[in-house]
This record gives C-alpha cells, structure tokens and sequence, in this order.
C-alpha cells in the first residue's frame, strides 16, 4: 500500500512550487515595469542600428558601442536584414511593431507548449527573465517559440538568430533521427547562403565576432567566468548526456538545456527559453530503445 506520506510529500511540493511560480511572477511583472520606465525596448535598439547600418551602405560590425552595451550587435546577419524595412521608420514606431511579434512569439510558445498546470508553474518560476525580454524587447522570444517548435527549419531559424540554439540537434543525433538533422543541415546551409546574397560583406565579417572577447564585462551566470576549462568540461559533459538522455522523456528537456546554458554569456532573459523544454516537437524517427536482454537458452532434455 503506497505510505500516507507520499502524497503529503507531493503536496507539500505542490504548494512550494506554487507559491514560488507566484512570487517569481511578481518579480517578472516589477521587473518589466522598471525596464519599460528605465530603458523600454533598450535591445532593440541594436537590431535597429544594425539594420540602419546595412540601409546606409555600412558595415554590418563597424559599431561605435563597446561589447558591453545593449546596443552592440552580436548577432548574425539574418535579423538585421530581416530589421531593414522597420529601420526606414522612426525608431519609437520601429520598435512598437517589434514588441507586437515579441509579444505575439511568446503567446504562440504558451499556445505550443500548453497552458497546462506545468506550463503555468515554469512560467512563473522564469518570471524575471521573460519580464526583462519582454520590456527590452529582446530577440530570446522570438528565438524560443522557434525553440519550441523544434523542426528542423525552425531551429536552424532560430541558429541564425543567435547561433546555440543549433546544440538542441543533439536530440537527433541521440534518437538517431538522420533525417531531422539532414533537413536541419539544408536548412542551414540554405540560411547562410541567402545571408550570403543578401549581405555578402556582414556574412563574411560574422566569424570575427564569434570569438570570447566579446563576451564583455557583464552580470554573468556562465562558468566560463570562472574558469575556461570548467566551461569546456561543463558544456562537453552536457552534450553527452543530452545525446544520451535523447531517446528517452527527458531527451528534448536535456536538448534545450543545453542549447540555453552551454552560452559563455549567460544573462538571465536567456533562461525564459527553458519554456521550450516542456513539450516534445515531433520526431520523424522513433527513439532507439535499448535492445532487450537475450532470454536464457531452454536446456533440451
């Protein structure tokens, strides 16, 4: 018979983790009210120079902010071209249309993961980073409802938006699904080819920013401000649980993990993509399941 503590325990658990998502929700709606007083859309404001770069003729990278501002341009090329039409508009109506698909994006990851009892209580806990994004109005939405869909042109979207979210492939490699992960390579290899024509001289400049010095001097959770070693320990340690972990329930959780955490710059909005872990995309091969154990030979009498 199950103990009567089991499910005191559970309940237990049930009510901390409620008042937890509660008072984290109330941290998200503060922390959104201060951002949109002190600096509302203040990321959007680099995707809106970057964009009025290109429109000028100018290099996509030739930024006059250091790597520590919120205006400096990390990104690839994809979404300052995509930002091109709205950086020909006053920057106060370039960015209220933004927040209308940040907005949106978010409200389609709750229709796509569900708003279930578990969506609610991860919605909650995450309150401060989805409040921080959604008042700064930051890409990371838009990033997680492709996240979220988890196709393979979805991610290799969200890619070329902000590059880690290419290690949640791992759940094919681990599933042994070839056929994600090739639609995921064309995908990808399509992406960079149309940046490549449409933004020749960015595309070609990118790989210089991807190095550690732009990392910055910023409030970050990432280990790699420990130690370099410990962030290549750490990262390497999760890809192999994640390829291990992938054909089973927990596999896509330990994808998203890992494609959020494995960043050497961690700020906190990122974790608001954790949203995407709660619900598997649809695989277009079945998970391989450990061969079962050969049954004793019968003795012939």
């Amino acid at each position: 018979m199950p103990s009567p503590w089991a499910g005191s325990g559970r309940r237990v658990l049930r009510a901390v983790g409620a008042t937890l998502a509660a008072f984290g929700f109330v941290i998200g709606v503060q922390i959104a009210v201060i951002h949109f007083q002190v600096d509302p859309f203040a990321d959007v404001r680099a995707y809106y120079d970057a964009a009025t770069r290109l429109n000028a003729g100018a290099g996509l990278y030739d930024q006059a902010v250091g790597t520590n501002e919120a205006a400096f341009y990390r990104y690839p090329p994809l979404l300052a071209i995509a930002f091109r039409p709205l950086a020909l508009l006053p920057f106060e109506a370039a960015a209220l249309v933004w927040e209308v698909v940040v907005v949106g994006a978010f409200a389609l990851t709750l229709w796509r993961v569900g708003l279930g009892r578990r969506t609610l209580l991860l919605v909650g806990l995450l309150g401060l980073p989805i409040g921080w994004s959604m008042a700064i109005g930051q890409a990371q939405v838009p990033v997680t409802l492709l996240t979220a869909l988890g196709t393979p042109l979805a991610l290799a979207l969200a890619t070329n938006l902000k590059v880690l979210p290419a290690l949640a492939a791992v759940w094919w490699i681990g599933r042994r699904d070839w056929a994600a992960l090739t639609r995921f390579a064309t995908w990808m290899v399509a992406l960079i080819a149309l940046q490549l024509v449409l933004e020749p001289r960015g595309s070609l400049a990118f790989p210089a920013v991807l190095t550690l010095d732009h990392v910055g001097q910023v409030r970050n959770f990432s280990p790699y401000v420990v130690s370099p070693a410990l962030w290549v320990a750490l990262v390497a340690a999760g890809g192999l649980l994640a390829v291990r972990l992938a054909p089973t329930r927990y596999g896509w959780a330990a994808a998203v993990a890992l494609s959020v955490l494995a960043t050497p710059r961690l700020l906190t909005y990122q974790l608001m993509t954790l949203i995407a872990a709660l619900r598997e995309p649809a695989s277009s091969h079945r998970a391989v399941a450990p061969a079962p154990a050969a049954a004793p030979a019968r003795s012939v009498a």
